[in-house]
């Protein structure tokens, strides 16, 4: 997570959307800079609205913007699945060594999910609170230009990200029934991704009851 004072944004780290990359070529430029632990790095809206926002809005004097990016449901989880088959993951409960990419999927859309395909949600990271707390600008993962050209007209500078902790190319495949499954069960994933719009605009879900 990454906070800048002087243009009144936060930049949450939602998992396998790039934003390593985002904090190494802005981090000079942040007043704050959230890099470990990782639930602190990748603190979704609820723990920003919790721990962060009320502190920061107490020194600063007024509402922050917060930008975030989405992937692609499938691709978000294509990724998590090369993720967790790197080498040194042979063997570890959550590593996808032993199972293909559809498996992967599947388990994913269960209830109580194995290990391996225990990797959390998008939507519920980007979930808007009660109070009113929500992502005010939501970047597609495949809209680097856009999301490049509104931190730098935000910032005020400009940024050329590097490529960090790219997963191995790998083709996955994932059958009709399971891509038919993972939408019926996982439906808030795609509506919000598909309610994603050019500059950062999108259509929010509802908050929790």
């Amino acid at each position: 997570m990454l906070v800048f004072s002087k243009a009144k944004l936060v930049f949450l780290s939602v998992p396998k959307t790039g934003t390593t990359a985002w904090q190494t070529a802005l981090g000079p430029h942040a007043s704050m800079v959230v890099a470990d632990p990782p639930e602190l790095k990748h603190a979704p809206v609820f723990r920003y609205n919790r721990f962060f926002r009320p502190a920061l809005e107490k020194f600063l004097g007024t509402p922050l913007d917060v930008v975030a990016v989405m992937r692609e449901p499938v691709d978000w989880l294509g990724s998590w699945y090369r993720y967790r088959r790197r080498p040194f993951m042979k063997g570890q409960r959550n590593s996808t060594h032993e199972v293909s990419f559809d498996s992967f999927v599947e388990a994913y859309t269960r209830g109580d999910k194995p290990p391996f395909a225990n990797v959390g949600s998008q939507a519920k990271f980007l979930e808007p609170q009660k109070n009113g707390t929500a992502v005010t600008h939501l970047f597609r993962y495949e809209d680097q230009a856009g999301l490049r050209a509104f931190l730098e007209s935000r910032l005020g500078v400009q940024v050329d990200p590097a490529t960090e902790n790219a997963s191995p190319p790998m083709v996955l495949e994932l059958s009709q029934e399971t891509r038919a499954k993972l939408e019926r069960k996982c439906a808030p994933e795609f509506a919000l991704w598909r309610g994603i719009g050019p500059d950062g605009a999108y259509t929010p879900l509802a908050p929790p009851d």
